[in-house]
């Protein structure tokens, strides 16, 4: 076993005063570094990521509060550090700053008004919901753009314009399948496509020198060209414009390519694989050079911790000749976890983005005295007869107050702007009123109408304009039944607001729908001559008509409506707590909402995740873990930035192994590797149930880890969860999953040791591996069972000295993570329900009788493409090549010994599909 003379380039940062700064000289003058990702086996949940080492500190330069250190004043608690090995190849690194891409000037080359051909490979977090995070393009002001490519929202778009303006543009969309963390996309424009029309495509491919894989096409209807721009020509165009508003791309581009024509002449190609680190211009194999703008950068860098320095321990010999300080540095999930205040209700924390000119939420606590708006300029409301914090059941919303039999509300509004208004509320009224009642009145300044005011009766909806004089200007009864219906008996949105009907003419409406979408949408209103004024004062005077009713949230925004329809439409999901929400989606909306405290990128799997139930008030890392719960996936903590990542259940599924391991190659695998045989994981009773709603439970009841006693099974093993999910129906689901991972009959991994030092050929596989990714080991020593080793990492432990880098990887079997894929050849293949052995067979006979007891086996007379087949027979892989018979007793030959073991059969030995689909949650 052969080991380095050479140091690993392994790299300590300290982020001082806002920038990176190099510590390595200092940091390995002391013990080796120890880093831990994941979580461990036994956990439910990610751990945090741990980084220990001791620096340096015989100057006195890393004791904070010494007034001689060059760092006095620009480190301390929670100061960013970060841990890098030198990669395989170099990269352009970009962060989504406007300032930063790579870019060459425009040449007589780049004049394509033809067919475009551009490629890109890069790394990428390509779903990123808030960003239209750009790719490449000639795309400068308006009136000079040619072309760009953009990722956004799930969606890879070409936009091009034939006259260099706004006005000109077009453009292509299609959807972003789920893609590896690297891989190159391929846009193409063929601007006539020979029946009078354009065609654009998308592709992608795991490299540039990969075969492409058709995403889609579009067509368009006559033929088009591309203006010639002078813009420079960018890897994420970085100008700000209005349409669209652009960034460009959070991750990093190893190459990329522009051809004049489909497949045609290239005519710009920047590779920035083999660039040394801090590059800041290039030639491509075009001659064209390119500039590379802070912070964009060239690296080579992989980094394997980023975090946070919690304390600064200051230590020193009894000489005090040797002085150092340990770091204990954790990653972002440790911080999140300290807090525990609950955010918000989601509707207290929507609303303000809404910009409202006044909010009073009403979330008050029972004994409450004040009903204060949230900017604490703007007055608290007066009030009397309410109940506070008596109707728990909105979900988007801490308990609001019913009204008594005598209640009145009245809040002043800042004044408003004369170009339209809204007020909105959530309310609740159980019975709809006999005689017309007041529901609420609008006090309206600068405007023939001073006063705009709802009423309900079983008579229908009455929305007033009133003049000064009380008298009413003009009104609109609504008188449909079912808008009648759904005014009451459900939480509605009430929105009252103007909009300019034209010709000197106001609208004033009433609009309402219940939070859930779920039934119709109604409005009523009507018009009168004059200005849309200010509205000025929210008022209720509710009487005996209204006891019971429950209202909140109520707010005045300087939006008028827009027709019909109310302007702001911002309690539109919250208002029920985003209820049948995405897991995905909840988690990046948060991060998105929560953007300064949290960033999250997410691993997509292709298929929809998990569907939630209301968002209730948690701790932030609550809220995100229970996301990854219901959706059963994996929340951890990125290696190269300080963020989460959340990888779907999806990406889990039928997974290609990342790193592949030989047992026989000379250090490729380090000293133990331990099968154990326990019950750590075993589950074989197991209850979920849904918050709020019902459970579901799942029972082994046959087999080896089943709820039987031994022999038979291994007695009860019982777990009970409870997730937030949208439909009782999901519970059951959720528990058969579970069932699947926890009555896998392996034995368990739960560590595979890796001396990279000794191995280094498997350092560029193990710099992709990322938490919840496959690997394999293959040939097993002869006393474990056949065939290769699958695991699933959940984490890692590595320590890195000058020399020498161990790396533990902490792992779970991926077999039940390999699943049923309908018409797949291999994974479409289910499990026999009943077959054995008609008669022995000895150790090298190759013809087999089969006796099924429900439903026969294909045959390749009439499945061909089904052959060959892999079935088990005591241990032993046999491979069919053919079954003839069309009964429940057919006859069988094939290949015996596929994994190497060699044995004899008795009549009546159970067959059984060797790789049995399994179905996916």
């Amino acid at each position: 076993m052969a080991f380095p003379t050479t140091p690993l380039d392994v790299r300590v940062e300290l982020q001082v005063g806002g920038t990176w700064t190099d510590i390595t000289v200092d940091s390995y003058t002391r013990s080796p570094i120890g880093i831990e990702c994941g979580r461990s086996e036994e956990s439910v949940r990610t751990n945090p990521g741990k980084l220990s080492l001791e620096i340096n500190n015989r100057s006195g330069k890393y004791s904070p509060r010494n007034p001689r250190s060059p760092y006095f004043g620009l480190i301390g608690r929670n100061t960013p550090v970060r841990i890098s090995v030198k990669g395989a190849e170099s990269y352009l690194a970009l962060d989504a700053s406007r300032a930063g891409a790579a870019s060459t000037p425009d040449h007589a080359s780049l004049g394509i008004t033809g067919d475009l051909d551009v490629r890109v490979e890069a790394q990428a977090d390509w779903y990123s919901v808030d960003l239209n995070q750009t790719l490449a393009g000639q795309w400068g002001a308006d009136g000079n753009r040619a072309w760009m490519a953009r990722v956004y929202q799930g969606a890879i778009t070409l936009f091009w314009t034939t006259g260099g303006t706004v006005a000109t543009q077009l453009f292509a969309q299609f959807p972003l399948p789920a893609l590896p963390r690297r891989a190159a996309l391929r846009l193409t424009l063929d601007v006539n496509n020979g029946a009078g029309g354009y065609t654009a495509a998308a592709h992608w491919a795991r490299s540039l020198a990969d075969p492409w894989t058709l995403i889609s096409t579009a067509t368009g209807t006559g033929v088009t060209s591309i203006y010639n721009s002078t813009a420079a020509l960018e890897i994420g165009p970085t100008q700000a414009g209005t349409t669209p508003l652009r960034a460009p791309l959070v991750g990093r581009v190893s190459r990329a390519e522009v051809r004049n024509g489909l497949g045609g002449t290239i005519v710009a190609a920047p590779d920035f694989r083999a660039l040394p680190e801090g590059t800041t211009s290039l030639v491509d194999s075009t001659g064209k050079t390119w500039t590379v703008a802070a912070p964009a950068r060239v690296s080579d860098r992989e980094y394997r911790f980023h975090g946070d320095i919690s304390a600064w321990p200051a230590r020193w010999d009894v000489s005090g000749n040797d002085r150092w300080v340990p770091i204990e540095a954790a990653g972002i999930l440790r911080r999140l976890g300290q807090g525990t205040k609950p955010l918000a209700s989601t509707l207290r924390r929507r609303i303000p983005s809404g910009n409202p000119l006044a909010y009073w939420p009403m979330e008050e606590g029972a004994s409450a005295t004040r009903a204060p708006a949230t900017d604490p300029r703007v007055a608290g409301a007066t009030y009397t007869g309410l109940d506070w914090a008596a109707d728990t059941s909105l979900p988007g919303s801490l308990p609001l107050p019913k009204l008594k039999s005598a209640s009145s509300f009245r809040a002043t509004v800042p004044a408003s702007p004369t170009a339209g208004w809204q007020i909105e509320c959530v309310y609740f009224l159980p019975t709809m009123p006999v005689v017309p009642t007041e529901i609420m009145r609008i006090g309206v300044a600068g405007s023939a109408m001073r006063a705009a005011v709802v009423y309900a009766s079983t008579a229908g909806i009455r929305i007033e304009a009133r003049a000064a004089d009380d008298t009413v200007l003009a009104f609109f009864l609504y008188n449909d039944p079912a808008a009648v219906a759904d005014f009451t008996g459900v939480w509605n949105r009430l929105s009252i607001f103007t909009s300019d009907a034209g010709g000197g003419v106001t609208r004033i409406q009433a609009a309402w729908r219940d939070t859930s979408n779920s039934g119709g949408y109604w409005t009523a209103g009507t018009t009168f001559t004059g200005t849309m004024g200010s509205a000025t004062q929210i008022l209720g005077s509710w009487s005996t008509a209204t006891e019971g009713m429950s209202i909140g949230h109520i707010a005045a925004f300087a939006v008028p409506g827009v027709g019909l329809n109310p302007g702001v439409t911002i309690y539109e999901n919250a208002d029920d707590g985003f209820d049948g929400e995405q897991a995905a989606a909840r988690m990046l909306r948060l991060a998105s909402e929560e953007s300064a405290t949290v960033a999250l990128t997410y691993a997509r799997g292709g298929q929809a995740t998990a569907a939630m139930g209301p968002q209730l008030p948690a701790a932030l890392l609550t809220l995100l873990q229970d996301a990854a719960d219901a959706d059963g996936g994996i929340l951890g903590e990125a290696l190269d930035d300080t963020r989460l990542v959340y990888r779907d259940r999806w990406t889990l599924y039928n997974q290609t192994p990342v790193l592949v391991l030989d047992y026989t190659a000379n250090g490729e695998i380090g000293p133990p590797l331990e099968p154990t045989e326990d019950d750590q994981k075993t589950r074989n009773d197991i209850t979920v149930s849904r918050v709020g709603g019902s459970s579901g439970r799942a029972v082994r009841e046959t087999g080896p880890l089943s709820i039987q006693p031994p022999p038979y099974g291994v007695g009860v093993y019982e777990e009970s969860v409870t997730l937030n999910l949208a439909e009782d129906h999901q519970a059951e689901q959720i528990a058969g999953w579970r069932l699947n991972l926890g009555t896998w009959d392996e034995a368990r991994y739960a560590s595979v040791h890796l001396m990279l030092h000794a191995a280094p050929h498997l350092i560029p596989a193990y710099l992709s591996l990322r938490n919840g990714d496959r690997i394999r080991i293959t040939n097993p020593p002869p006393w474990l069972p056949p065939g290769p080793i699958d695991l699933i990492v959940q984490g890692w432990a590595e320590v890195l000295d000058q020399f020498t880098w161990d790396a533990v990887l902490t792992c779970t079997p991926a077999g039940p993570w390999t699943v049923g894929v309908v018409g797949d050849p291999v994974l479409g293949r289910l499990a026999t329900d009943g077959c054995t052995l008609g008669a022995g067979i000895s150790a090298t006979a190759t013809t087999l009788t089969l006796v099924s007891s429900v439903g026969r086996w294909v045959d390749s007379a009439a499945y061909p493409a089904r052959f060959p087949l892999d079935v088990l027979v005591g241990g032993e892989r046999i491979r069919l090549t053919a079954i003839t018979g069309t009964t429940l007793t057919q006859t069988a030959t094939g290949t015996r010994a596929v994994n190497g073991i060699t044995k004899a059969h008795a009549a009546g030995a159970v067959v059984q599909v060797a790789d049995p689909a399994r179905i996916a949650l």
